[in-house]
């Protein structure tokens, strides 16, 4: 049961065990599996950070289908109760496969869940993962790897942008299998003249040792 208010108030919410040990160490695999890519982006090369992620290729393997079916249904509904306290006309099927093909009619066709690997040194700048017209408010990551054993540093940050103050930054705790689920560039937010829409983004800190795999879960495609 996803906490929506928690989700609402504070832009992220943490799904702790979404995967095992065993299901988090064989995608970590997949990432020398080239068959399974379209295309692996070196983020120091155009100004993202360091480290490197590769975008799977349909038809994307059936643990990720599954996990994107599953999420997007439940995420649908708070996206859509968003939208209606912003006074967005916007709401959101209620499947993946209608929602992919509002995606896909507008011209974005190309699949974005990813697999990112980060070693020592390597970070992830403040960003928002944007890929066309149609955009999905929430997206989901999930932590391949384990903290302190595998790695050390690598936090995933949070920053929310609020009008007319300073920002505001969070780190965000996870563990091996831990899924964060998170603004994908707007949440709304409370204030005394009513509901605003306030600006998020998010980066992954330096890594200081060894090596961190995380999987991501994005519901739009890309044009």
């Amino acid at each position: 049961m996803i906490d929506t208010e928690t989700l609402a108030d504070r832009g992220h919410i943490v799904a702790p065990s979404l995967l095992s040990a065993q299901e988090c160490r064989t995608l970590a695999g997949w990432w020398s599996d080239a068959a399974l890519f379209r295309k692996r982006i070196v983020m120091q090369r155009h100004g993202y950070g360091q480290g490197e992620y590769q975008y799977f290729t349909y038809p994307l393997p059936a643990e990720i289908q599954r996990l994107r079916e599953t999420l997007y249904g439940p995420l649908a509904g708070i996206a859509n109760r968003w939208n209606e306290v912003l006074g967005l006309e916007k709401r959101f099927p209620a499947t993946l496969k209608q929602w992919l093909r509002d995606c896909h009619a507008a011209g974005q066709t190309r699949p974005t869940p990813l697999l990112l690997r980060y070693g020592a040194g390597d970070y992830n700048c403040l960003h928002r993962d944007l890929y066309g017209e149609r955009v999905f408010p929430l997206q989901v990551a999930i932590l391949l790897s384990e903290p302190q054993r595998d790695f050390e540093g690598g936090e995933f940050m949070l920053v929310e942008q609020r009008p007319r103050q300073q920002s505001r930054g969070e780190v965000v705790p996870l563990r091996q299998g831990d899924a964060v689920i998170f603004a994908v560039n707007e949440r709304p937010a409370k204030g005394t003249r009513g509901w605003h829409r306030t600006a998020m983004r998010h980066g992954v800190s330096t890594l200081r040792r060894g090596e961190r795999f995380t999987l991501g879960i994005i519901f739009h495609d890309a044009a």
